[in-house]
């Protein structure tokens, strides 16, 4: 067969990722309605698949999850003041995904598997206090605590799981009923010990918060496993979000991922928060990983806040230092989080010009899988209340992704306060885009986009930039911004136009 006869491969679609849910979500058990009704409009926008919030049971219905009691509770059991988590019930949440699945969008679980909140009783149990900033050094004797240790889960019985909780299913808390004193205790027992898998801050990261499990115990390895397996039986998913993965055994994560792929099947989407500004420590963990594990670009986002906030800031070197620089493949680029949104512990200051800029360096371009925030979409709720970001524009940038942003892909980092680049399109996508954005004055930048574009008249999709730029005869153009701002180039007549605005 000829190379010209050979059928050319249509060109995937471009995925997008949508963070579900803000800290600050009310908490009225009505999120799983609000996002049913929610999807199909999402998935016009250009989300393929949304990562939604801690699903299972936590210690009271207004906790995000993160204070996680019961694993085998999706919302089905009278435990910690009702049946509903703070998101709704479990039948909330299996119509949820199921009108999703209509839709054609996948559903990531957040899995919070690193410690368990909201104990039925107290347990006794020797520990020893250790450093808070070396919880390697122990700072006591060893003696005996009264520990919120002992998780009975009554209102389920037994049901899905006959596993109870006690004292030795865990290597560390952080309260002694006992005297009413808070620190961190490393749990004593036959081998127990933090685990060597983690993060080396504060000499072993093992301890984050409440009662934290140790899957070196075959009971909670078994039990935990036996939760994914039972997780994919209740609610279809096409992928997990894995919660604090710096604070527990990597080992036991690569077995449970291995677990899943032969009780379940290959394909999972798999993403891990592993916070931390450290390159080398992030590429590591994808390595040990064998890449079937993918991170949220920390870096990027402290690069975003850094930049926004610094003046005469260098945006060529936006991507210097990020995961998306080393392992593209594996990099969730993101610009902000449920973690990093004002007032949280990790809160990371992006100033509202740099915003649009930013959303255009994670959507509408080749590397990386980007993730939109909830806040940014609808805006955030709470004491704080802010406005969704961008003017509204971030749905029209979801959906420039889906449209436009294919094929070849020219840089123009050429100079410090002027950025630009063009993706050329492919046979089968072949309109292609000119993003250029400044972090000072109105600029301008001549840029190459392909000649068989040439006699076109390009537009600005989000409407900041006014009138038409001609490609000439070779292909190129000179495309407009405005200052401390970014415009989207794309063919006035190019399909899916109309749709842009309305969203």
């Amino acid at each position: 067969m000829e190379p010209s006869q050979i059928p050319r491969q249509p060109t995937p679609v471009n995925a997008t990722m949508f963070q579900a849910f803000e800290w600050y979500i009310p908490a009225d058990q009505k999120h799983w309605l609000r996002l049913r009704e929610a999807v199909a409009g999402l998935q016009a926008t250009g989300i393929d698949n949304m990562w939604i919030p801690p699903a299972c049971k936590g210690s009271s219905q207004q906790g995000n999850g993160y204070d996680i009691y019961d694993l085998y509770d999706l919302g089905e059991f009278d435990q910690k003041g009702g049946i509903s988590t703070k998101w709704g019930t479990k039948e909330d949440l299996v119509q949820l995904v199921q009108r999703a699945d209509e839709v054609r969008m996948g559903i990531y679980f957040d899995a919070v598997l690193n410690q368990k909140a909201g104990a039925d009783r107290t347990e006794q149990c020797r520990v020893i206090e250790v450093d808070p900033n070396d919880r390697t050094k122990a700072i006591t004797d060893p003696y005996s605590i009264d520990g919120w240790l002992g998780f009975d889960f009554p209102g389920r019985a037994g049901r899905y799981s006959t596993l109870t909780y006690h004292w030795y299913h865990f290597t560390g808390t952080d309260y002694n009923n006992a005297n009413g004193k808070t620190a961190i205790y490393r749990i004593l027992g036959d081998g127990k010990d933090w685990s060597k898998f983690v993060g080396k801050e504060k000499g072993n990261y093992d301890y984050l918060m409440f009662a934290d499990l140790d899957y070196t115990h075959p009971e909670v390895e078994a039990d935990v496993k036996a939760w994914g397996e039972w997780l994919c039986s209740q609610v279809p998913i096409k992928g997990i979000r894995f919660d604090a993965i710096k604070h527990y055994s990597e080992e036991f994560l690569q077995s449970l991922v291995e677990h899943l792929d032969d009780r379940i099947g290959p394909g999972w989407f798999l993403v891990g928060e592993f916070w931390q500004d450290s390159l080398e420590a992030m590429t590591t963990y994808i390595r040990n990983m064998q890449h079937k594990f993918s991170l949220f670009d920390v870096p990027l986002v402290y690069n975003f806040s850094s930049i926004s906030n610094t003046e005469n800031a260098d945006l060529t070197k936006v991507f210097e230092g990020t995961l998306v620089g080393a392992e593209p493949v594996n990099a969730v680029t993101l610009v902000m989080n449920h973690d990093t949104q004002p007032y949280q512990a990790l809160a990371a200051d992006i100033q509202p010009f740099f915003k649009p800029l930013a959303y255009c360096l994670i959507l509408l371009r080749a590397e990386g899988y980007p993730c939109v925030f909830f806040g940014d979409v609808y805006g955030i709720k709470g004491d704080h209340p802010l406005p969704p970001s961008c003017g509204g524009k971030v749905p029209d940038l979801c959906l420039a992704r889906r449209l436009y942003a294919y094929g070849e892909q020219l840089d123009y980092f050429d100079f410090p306060h002027c950025i630009g680049w063009t993706r050329l399109g492919t046979w089968d996508r072949p309109s292609g885009l000119a993003c250029v954005m400044s972090n000072a004055g109105p600029n301008e930048k001549w840029m190459y986009v392909g000649r068989e574009h040439r006699g076109e008249l390009w537009t600005d999709i989000l409407g900041w930039e006014q009138g038409q730029i001609t490609i000439n005869d070779d292909g190129w153009g000179c495309f407009t911004c405005g200052a401390v701002s970014v415009a989207v180039w794309v063919n006035g007549s190019a399909e899916g136009r109309d749709q842009l605005g309305k969203l």
